[in-house]
């Protein structure tokens, strides 16, 4: 079986390479060896290849930095996995793709499934859902993985960004009113490739949208104290600061968060039997968050 890996650097593509290595024949790329937004060398990359599978890792994840990068973002999240798609169609290749929980407006009472209707609030969650709607107007075998408040050992996240944050402060404040989905770069590595192996071995497949995130729901709050709660109990820090709950009012930012990025996971493990991301038990391991 070959499987391209684009993004290969990335939280979840560096865990996607590390696990798919050794066990499939494997092209595993950074932006630096294919630039998805050129259309000819991935079309160059994908005729030469010739994957099975085509794991797209790839993506402008700034968030602030997109209110004013809104055509590098668009070009990335956007026509990038457009021109993945559209050379997965012309070489019969399988396209699975990474979403985000960014593509709702967060303002919903529930956790979203994924038949809400899609009302983004910034240009990162705009050009997401643009590369959604792309990837399924040019490829018909495709399967779309959103997931929220990734982390893990590799690449940057909340996660390290408290510890970092926790050597040098006593205090901090984090917003207490944002709530979703905690989610580990390793499992959503393993829920993608249990989808890709469900394809391979020819079991019927329902292509479309899927979501995948961590359980239980928490807040940012919530889940500093967890990582610190994490930190003590294995001394990765000798104290840790006092945590202050604060609104997102009081925590402005360019790009509006949503309130609610809560995502239902029930179709996901209803079609491929996988489970949500154990986030907690990730912390068990934060000595490598360092």
């Amino acid at each position: 079986m070959r499987v391209l890996i684009t993004g290969c650097k990335g939280q979840v593509g560096y865990c996607l390479t590390e696990k798919l290595a050794g066990q499939v024949e494997l092209l595993a790329l950074d932006s630096e060896q294919l630039d998805i937004t050129d259309a000819v060398a991935v079309d160059k990359t994908v005729a030469e290849f010739k994957p099975d599978f085509i794991l797209n890792a790839a993506a402008y994840t700034a968030v602030d930095r997109a209110e004013e990068e809104k055509e590098l973002a668009y070009a990335v999240n956007c026509e990038g996995p457009r021109n993945l798609a559209r050379s997965a169609h012309l070489y019969d290749s399988v396209l699975l793709h990474l979403s985000t929980d960014y593509v709702f407006d967060g303002e919903g009472g529930t956790a979203y499934h994924e038949n809400h209707t899609p009302n983004p609030q910034s240009v990162y969650g705009a050009s997401k859902l643009a590369g959604e709607i792309a990837v399924a107007e040019e490829c018909n075998q495709h399967l779309i993985m959103r997931t929220a408040w990734v982390f893990g050992e590799h690449g940057n996240n909340f996660v390290k960004t408290m510890l970092r944050l926790g050597l040098s402060h006593n205090q901090l404040s984090i917003v207490g009113d944002q709530y979703g989905s905690p989610t580990y770069a390793g499992d959503i590595a393993d829920a993608l490739i249990a989808m890709m192996l469900h394809v391979a071995s020819g079991k019927q497949t329902a292509w479309g949208v899927f979501h995948y995130s961590g359980a239980p729901y928490v807040s940012w709050f919530q889940f500093a104290q967890r990582i610190f709660d994490a930190a003590k109990s294995n001394v990765v820090l000798a104290q840790t600061p006092s945590l202050k709950s604060i609104t997102t009012a009081e925590y402005p930012t360019p790009a509006k968060r949503p309130a609610n990025s809560r995502l239902n996971c029930e179709k996901i493990q209803s079609q491929f039997d996988i489970k949500p991301s154990d986030w907690q038990k990730a912390l068990t391991n934060i000595s490598a968050y360092k």
